[in-house]
């Protein structure tokens, strides 16, 4: 099979690229910047930018599946930015599939697309599109995916996989960041910690796509679906954060605010870093605090029984792996 998967030389996209390249499938991956030496053996570099539909139509041109990892995340930023590669992106990749006859496309997704503000326990994917959003991350997310599902027919199968916080060995994000507010003293629970989250180690994460690739057609089951993607193993945010802090060594967590206090934090540095025109990412926004102060866990039943997919690492070993990888430099 020959798969295209953009952002393919991100923490996802990387792990889904290994999967597919390691089983003898021919890949290609759409990334900007990167060398072909950064990737493995016998994967094909095409430097682009889902931004721009020629990269993306090069890149898709002869491929039986696109994997669309590609997304611009974070917290804050310009809207235009998550516009532009978050939409536009996807709408490009649509665009690449029909004009060059890509028969099957994977969306990578967020569960953030159905957050409204609110505790999400035990939901399934009957759950609805949010209609209100405080960060431009999830609101183009949910645009992309209504647009990526939205393009589900006989000639172009559709589905998308909403992982939620993927952590584990290679990641640059989630984990570093928890580690350097944790070192500088800064880290601190919203509430008391006891709200239960589901994460998802980045192995699992990967399977996942894979595994809907596999059982992806025209008139499947997945086609024009989305699904939630999870460890199965939903803890209190405290019990999450000290396992990572584990991991790296470093005590349990300690400090903690108030959700009030910490809504109140987000809205003032949210209009300060407009005003003034700061770049980065504020310290606490209006959606982090939502998000940490509520629980985050959902039924895996439609992706077991659809994709055929089974979390295979557990928690605890995920755990076990994400120490030997900080201890070896990787974090």
């Amino acid at each position: 099979m020959r798969v295209l998967v953009t952002g393919g030389t991100g923490f996802l996209g990387r792990a889904v690229v290994e999967r597919f390249a390691a089983r003898g499938d021919r890949v290609r991956v759409l990334a900007r910047g990167h060398r072909a030496t950064d990737l493995p053996a016998g994967v094909e570099l095409h430097r682009g930018d889902v931004g721009d539909l020629s990269s993306v139509g090069n890149a898709a041109a002869g491929c039986d599946l696109v994997v669309h990892t590609a997304a611009l995340a974070g917290i804050a930023g310009p809207r235009a930015e998550y516009e532009r590669v978050n939409v536009g992106g996807t709408r490009n990749v649509v665009e690449a599939c029909r004009r060059h006859r890509v028969p099957r496309l994977v969306h990578t997704s967020t569960p953030s697309v159905v957050f409204d503000g609110t505790s999400m326990e035990g939901v399934d994917e009957r759950v609805p599109l949010a209609t209100r959003f405080e960060a431009a991350y999830p609101e183009t997310k949910a645009a992309a995916e209504r647009m990526a599902l939205g393009a589900n027919g006989p000639d172009l199968a559709v589905v998308a996989l909403r992982p939620h916080l993927v952590w584990g060995p290679g990641d640059h994000h989630l984990v570093p960041r928890i580690l350097a507010r944790a070192r500088a003293g800064t880290l601190a629970l919203v509430g008391d910690g006891s709200n239960r989250v589901d994460a998802t180690f980045i192995d699992n994460a990967a399977d996942a796509h894979v595994a809907a690739a596999d059982r992806l057609a025209p008139g499947a089951p997945c086609a024009g679906r989305a699904y939630f993607v999870a460890n199965g193993e939903p803890i209190p945010l405290r019990r999450l954060l000290d396992l990572i802090l584990g991991a790296a060594g470093l005590p349990p967590v300690a400090r903690s605010v108030s959700p009030r206090a910490a809504l109140a934090a987000g809205w003032v540095l949210e209009a300060a870093h407009a005003l003034l025109g700061l770049h980065g990412e504020p310290r606490m926004t209006r959606f982090l605090a939502r998000e940490l102060s509520t629980a985050h866990w959902f039924d895996l039943g439609a992706a077991r029984r659809d994709l055929g997919w089974e979390p295979r690492v557990t928690t605890e070993e995920g755990m076990v792996r994400l120490a030997a990888w900080i201890r070896g430099g990787g974090a």
